[in-house]
């Protein structure tokens, strides 16, 4: 079963809320577990999960399904939307703020209690299967008034807030996920938390838990620990070189303290 580590009560709201059939949002930054713990409740839930990353050309038809011409004529295709309001699964939108306003508009009836996914081309009502259930999620960090969630739309989910994990869970997770021993992993999560307690540097996102699992798994290979860190951690937050200059002194000086405590 994929491996999830809990930070509060998430597992026991997500729970609630599938039981009662009520959609959810996850807002949190990138890397933060969003869509791991989605498949992790997938699988406890035991419900099948269709996973869309959205973007700015996804349209309806992506999510609904379209009519397609095949050997022996037109014939309909699903989408993932249809599949899991037919199947009773999980359609899970990541990102759902980068998808075209237009194609939000699918999801309202199926975000009340109606629980309804009308298909226009087919004429069809789908009334969504026992079981299903719609989750989305974003990252609130990369909100503008262009891409943000209509209030309309926002106000149909159940919410959960999720961002880093504590010291001792992000450890762990490390550990778990990377193979890495304990005192690397505490390394890690310690400059990972000097990162983004940075203030002056113009940084779109922090380090996240996953760039600490790549760089536990770029040492764990061999890699000495700081380029490793400057691969898996600091040349994917920024392209600009006096940034990765300056977070890699906050990488020497992590890993020198840790050398001089030893």
């Amino acid at each position: 079963m994929t491996f999830y580590q809990p930070v509060g009560n998430e597992i026991g709201l997500f729970q609630a809320a599938a039981d009662n059939g009520l959609p959810v949002l996850i807002k949190g930054p990138t890397g933060c577990g969003k869509t791991r713990f989605v498949r992790f409740m997938a699988e406890k839930l035991g419900r099948p999960v269709y996973t869309v990353a959205c973007h700015d050309d996804l349209t309806a038809a992506d999510l609904v399904g379209r009519h397609l011409i095949g050997p022996d004529g037109t014939y309909w295709q699903d989408g993932p939307l249809t599949r899991a309001v037919r199947e009773g699964g999980i359609c899970y939108l990541d990102e759902v703020v980068e998808a075209r306003k237009d194609t939000t508009v699918v999801l309202h009836p199926l975000a009340d209690d109606r629980r309804e996914l009308p298909i226009e081309r087919t004429g069809e009502v789908l009334t969504a299967a026992p079981g299903f259930m719609l989750v989305v999620s974003y990252n609130p960090g990369y909100q503008s008034l262009l891409k943000g969630m209509k209030p309309s739309t926002r106000q149909r989910f159940v919410s959960l807030s999720f961002d880093y994990p504590e010291a001792a869970a992000e450890q762990a997770i490390v550990i778990e996920e990377s193979g890495s021993d304990r005192e690397m992993a505490e390394q890690l999560v310690n400059l990972a938390r000097s990162i983004r307690n940075l203030k002056d540097h113009d940084l779109e996102e922090a380090a996240s838990t996953r760039l600490l699992i790549h760089t536990a798994h770029l040492v764990r290979a061999g890699v000495p620990v700081t380029e490793a860190c400057r691969a898996g951690m600091i040349e994917p937050l920024t392209d600009d070189e006096a940034t990765v200059s300056a977070l890699m002194e906050v990488v020497y000086a992590v890993f020198r303290k840790s050398d001089e405590n030893q």
